[in-house]
C-alpha cells in the first residue's frame, strides 16, 4: 500500500527541519497520522539530508497494527511501535528492567488497596480526605505521569487536569498510601507499573552517554502522553535529531490537560491544522459542538476545525425501547454493511465486549491492546473508545448512549461528577469523530446528558 499524497499545509510540516522539536496539532480527521507517516518516512529516508533511524510511537497499540500494515517501503528505516514497546526494550538494553517485573493495572489496583488498608490499620488519626480506593488509583496515576518523586514535589505541583481539590494534609496522606504501594509493589517482585515505567527510562536516559539508537522521533496521538513519556523520548534523540508530537487536545482520554508544554519541549511554533479531511460536514458540526460542551471548558491548544466539504446525512439518534432493542439494531445494521464498509460499533467499557460480540457478523475484529495485525478491506470492527483512537471507519454506530452508561456511574462514585464528566465527554468525542460518512447513535430511557441538545445536530428517530 503506498503512502498517500500531502495537501495544503502538510506539505509544510513534512519538510520541517531535521532538528529541533516540533509540535503540530490539528482537529480530528485532519491528517495529523498521515502525517506522522509521512514524516516518519522523510526522516528514515538516507537521501534526506539529517536523515537517520527514525522511532514512529503513538500510544495505542491498535493504531500501531494499523500503521504497520501499510508496509510502503519508504518506511523500511522507521520503527513503528507504541510506547511501552519502547520503553521495555530501552530498559532491558540498560540491564534495568527483569522479566516479568512490570505490576499490571489489575495487580496495581489490588496493592493500591493493600496500601490503603495498611495505612488504616496503622490507627492514626482519620485520613483528612473521604476518597475511595479508586480516586487514589486515579491520583497515583496522576503523579507517576508527572514525574512527582517526592513529597515536597506533590505538594508544590499543580494538580493540573484533577478536578478534585486536595490540601496539604490530604496531599501527605495520598503520599503515605504511595510510599505504602511501592513497598508492597516490591514485596510482589515488581519493579515498575505502566504509568512510572516512563520516569525509569527518563532517569536512565539522563545518564546514559552510548550511541542514540534513533536519530528522529514522530509522535502520534501525542495528547495520550504523559510528561514523563515526552521527556523520556526527547531524551532518547542526539542534540543534531528531531522530535515532532502530533495531537489533538479535543481527544485527550489519557492525560487529562497534560499540554507539551508541561514536557519542557523547546517550542518556537505550534503548528495548526484545521481543515477537516475525514468527516463529513454534518458529523464534523456534532463534533464541534461536543467540543463546545462545557466539560470541554480549559482544554489548552484547542484547534477549532474549518468545515469540510463533503456532505451527508445527518448523524442519527435513534431512542430505542429498551437495551435489547439497541442490539437488534446493532445486529441489523452491521450485517447490511459488512459487505461493503468498514464499521465500527464503539462503546464506553471493555466489560460490553462479549456482549457485543454476540451481536456481529463472523470475523468481526475486536480492538484491543494486544492487536498485532490490521485486516484491510469491508469488516466489522468493534471496541471501546479507547481502543479506536487515530482509526477511522465508514460507519460508526454507538449504542448505550443513555444517562445510565455515561457518564460511567463507577467514574462518577470515585471521581466525582466534574472529572467523570469531562473524561466521557472527551471520549464520546473520540467515537463520533472516527466516523468518515455515517454515524448511528442509540439510547434507551433517557439520553445522556453529554449529547448537545441541539436537534438541528441529528436525525432523530425512535425504534
Amino acid at each position: 500500500m503506498s503512502l498517500p499524497v500531502p495537501i495544503g499545509r502538510q506539505r509544510d510540516v513534512l519538510y520541517l527541519p531535521t532538528e529541533g522539536h516540533f509540535v503540530v496539532l490539528g482537529t480530528a480527521g485532519s491528517g495529523k497520522t498521515t502525517l506522522a507517516i509521512l514524516r516518519s518516512a522523510y526522516l528514515g529516508n538516507p537521501g534526506t539530508t539529517g536523515g537517520g533511524k527514525t522511532l514512529l510511537v503513538t500510544f495505542n497499540r491498535a493504531l500501531v497494527a494499523y500503521l504497520k500494515h501499510l508496509h510502503d517501503p519508504t518506511l523500511m528505516n522507521v520503527v513503528v511501535e507504541n510506547y511501552h514497546k519502547f520503553a521495555r526494550g530501552y530498559l532491558a538494553s540498560r540491564g534495568k528492567i527483569g522479566r516479568n517485573t512490570i505490576c499490571g493495572p489489575e495487580l496495581k489496583s489490588d496493592l493500591i488497596r493493600n496500601a490503603l488498608n495498611n495505612i488504616d490499620s496503622q490507627k492514626r488519626q482519620s485520613p483528612p480526605i473521604h476518597k475511595t480506593a479508586a480516586f487514589l488509583e486515579t491520583e497515583i496515576e496522576w503523579m507517576e505521569r508527572q514525574g512527582i518523586a517526592s513529597l515536597q514535589d506533590y505538594r508544590q505541583t499543580e494538580r493540573v487536569g484533577r478536578a478534585a481539590s486536595l490540601d496539604l494534609t490530604s496531599r501527605d496522606f495520598v503520599y503515605r498510601v504511595y510510599e505504602s504501594y511501592l513497598t508492597e509493589r516490591v514485596n510482589a517482585g515488581k519493579e515498575y507499573d505502566w504509568d512510572d515505567i516512563a520516569g525509569a527510562v527518563n532517569g536512565a536516559l539522563s545518564s546514559d552517554t552510548t550511541h542514540r539508537v534513533y536519530r528522529h522521533v514522530v509522535i502520534d496521538e501525542g495528547q495520550d502522553f504523559s510528561p514523563q513519556m515526552i521527556r523520556s523520548l526527547a531524551g532518547a534523540i542526539p542534540p543534531d535529531g528531531s522530535l515532532t508530537l502530533f495531537g489533538d487536545m479535543a481527544q485527550q482520554i489519557y492525560g487529562r490537560r497534560i499540554s507539551w508544554k508541561s514536557a519542557g519541549l523547546k517550542i518556537n511554533r505550534v503548528w495548526e491544522f484545521k481543515e477537516n479531511y475525514r468527516n463529513t460536514k454534518q458529523i464534523a458540526a456534532l463534533g464541534l459542538a461536543i467540543s463546545a460542551m462545557p466539560y470541554f471548558r480549559d482544554t489548552p491548544d484547542m484547534v477549532a476545525p474549518v468545515e469540510p466539504k463533503a456532505d451527508g446525512p445527518l448523524p442519527a439518534l435513534v431512542r430505542c425501547a429498551s437495551t435489547a432493542k439497541e442490539f437488534e439494531m446493532v445486529r441489523s445494521l452491521t450485517s447490511q454493511a459488512v459487505s461493503t464498509q468498514t464499521v465500527a460499533v464503539l462503546f464506553r467499557r471493555r466489560e460490553m465486549e462479549a456482549t457485543i460480540a454476540r451481536l456481529l457478523p463472523r470475523g468481526s475484529v475486536r480492538l484491543h491492546r494486544e492487536l498485532t495485525t490490521w485486516q484491510a478491506g469491508p469488516k466489522v470492527y468493534y471496541g471501546t473508545y479507547h481502543a479506536a483512537k487515530g482509526l477511522e471507519f465508514d460507519t460508526v454506530l454507538l449504542p448505550l448512549l443513555s444517562d445510565e452508561y455515561l457518564p460511567d456511574p463507577e467514574d462518577i462514585t470515585s471521581l466525582g461528577v466534574d472529572e467523570a464528566t469531562s473524561g466521557d465527554g472527551k471520549l464520546l468525542y473520540v467515537g463520533v469523530t472516527r466516523a468518515k460518512t455515517r454515524l448511528v447513535m442509540t439510547y434507551s430511557g433517557n439520553r445522556s446528558p453529554l449529547l448537545p441538545v441541539s436537534t438541528s445536530l441529528y436525525q432523530q428517530e425512535s425504534a
